[in-house]
């Protein structure tokens, strides 16, 4: 009787099935409605639009893979300048350096956390030094918490407190603290400025990028405010072609150099121009601002130089227009040198002519003026490797020094020999190989500088035969 009844009740289960709802015509018409769109709100219609373009972006993108197969992807098309992926790719750069900006310690925040240092650290009474043990540190970290807020406490860490040099009794100094927490807040409020003029987010600035950048620091330069107009976009030129030597040596194309935005922060080009916030004209004399590149007077010197080698007033040097610079002092052998290496060919050149603009003239200028440095040093090689071997040889210092014993005997100087020149340079670098001299040889010698402007400059001979003789002049002032 069981079999009879159910079978009955399959039967009329059978009877009462309920048709598949992909058939109801209440749901075709529902999601017919649903798909085209009709009847949503904007935000919905929002998040389907949202949802349709990411999922052609992931079938997209699967689909290259399966194409690539096992090959890595080594380059990565930049987004389309106002593509949806630009935008949110800007969006999310703003507001991720907003967000950093907002965590920085500002000017009343670091008066507030000087003034909290002094108050609660204790006086050395051997050396009057304002000092903290680790205790106090904590202290003085609880009490910055709660008068500046949460974003000082990543300065008091233990980390930090063991960075600095301590005493018998395990106390810092404060003063190098501070010193520390206003470094990292200005370098760090630099990479922030920096990014955001980084049009292409990829981690470096090109010309144009770095010039602007220079311009927004001028008006918090004590010793550029008063900068005139006239001069601000030359100015910006000259002091961002300093960044560009040092940070990008290498010069990728000529007019496409790009600086690294960590190489630029990590430099002393920066900290160079951040001495110009001293406010008193009194504390900075003339000769350290005519050594500092980024001072207006050693900016003006600049432009005063080329605009009086440039006698033909065309905006570009000869040859025969440099020979006069440092007074003529240069060697034949190196201004031609340095035309074939480093002057490109003018569009408007006529045959094998070449003329030097005035970002050739600031590379030039710059590597004389700085020839102990890695880069300076790599161009000035550059003119020296009269083969283009990677090497000098016994033959090619005989060349070079040629003409500075030239302009040696012109000046009335004692007789010289050459081969006795020679043979002290080599004294001098100690190359790792005796037959040769290598660019890694005049940097590991630390008087790379020195050889440079012997083969190159007579008053760099000069100073090298006067040596001791000017070494006792600089000693006697000091003792008077």
């Amino acid at each position: 009787m069981y079999s009879g009844s159910s079978d009955g009740e399959s039967h009329e289960a059978s009877q009462r099935k309920i048709p598949p709802a992909s058939s109801m015509l209440w749901v075709r018409n529902l999601r017919r409605f649903i798909g085209s769109g009709a009847g949503l709100g904007s935000e919905a219609l929002m998040e389907l639009e949202t949802k349709r373009i990411l999922l052609d972006i992931f079938k997209e993108k699967q689909q290259k893979s399966a194409e690539a197969g096992t090959i890595p992807s080594f380059y990565k098309k930049k987004p389309e300048e106002g593509s949806i992926s630009h935008r949110v790719q800007r969006l999310a750069k703003y507001r991720f350096l907003k967000k950093q900006s907002d965590l920085l310690l500002n000017a009343d925040d670091l008066d507030a956390m000087w003034v909290c240092l002094r108050e609660n650290c204790v006086i050395d009474d051997a050396t009057g030094a304002e000092k903290m043990n680790y205790e106090d540190f904590c202290h003085i970290a609880s009490v910055c918490t709660e008068q500046i807020g949460p974003k000082c406490r990543r300065f008091f860490s233990p980390s930090n407190f063991m960075k600095f040099e301590k005493d018998e009794s395990g106390r810092i100094a404060i003063l190098p603290f501070y010193l520390y927490v206003m470094r990292t807040v200005s370098l760090t409020q630099a990479r922030i400025d920096m990014s955001e003029l980084d049009e292409d987010s990829d981690g470096f600035l090109q010309p144009h990028e770095m010039e602007n950048y220079i311009r927004g620091l001028i008006p918090n330069l004590a010793q550029l405010r008063d900068m005139p107009t006239a001069f601000i976009q030359m100015y910006c030129r000259i002091a961002a072609h300093k960044f560009f030597f040092f940070c990008d040596p290498h010069r990728r194309v000529f007019l496409t150099g790009k600086a690294c935005i960590k190489k630029v922060l990590l430099s002393n080009c920066l900290q160079e121009l951040m001495e110009l916030h001293q406010e008193s004209e009194e504390e900075v004399t003339d000769t350290e601002q005519a050594e500092n590149w980024f001072s207006l007077t050693s900016a003006q010197r600049i432009c005063d130089m080329f605009l009086a080698l440039d006698k033909d007033m065309n905006g570009t040097l000869s040859k025969q227009e440099l020979r006069e610079y440092a007074d003529g002092t240069l060697t034949e052998i190196f201004i031609e040198r340095v035309f074939d290496e480093h002057v490109r060919r003018g569009k408007t050149s006529g045959g094998n002519s070449r003329e030097m603009d005035f970002e050739s003239f600031l590379d030039f200028v710059l590597a004389l003026e700085n020839k102990d440095t890695p880069e300076g040093l790599t161009y000035l090689f550059r003119c020296l490797d009269l083969q283009g071997r990677g090497y000098l040889t016994t033959a090619d210092i005989h060349s070079l020094f040629r003409d500075v014993h030239h302009k040696w005997i012109e000046g009335g100087n004692y007789e010289l020999c050459i081969e006795d020149v020679r043979d002290e340079i080599w004294d001098m670098v100690k190359p790792a190989d005796e037959l040769r001299i290598t660019l890694s040889d005049l940097l590991s010698c630390k008087q790379g500088g020195t050889v440079a402007s012997m083969l190159i400059d007579v008053r760099g001979f000069w100073a090298h035969d006067n040596r001791e003789n000017l070494l006792q002049e600089e000693e006697e002032p000091e003792e008077e």
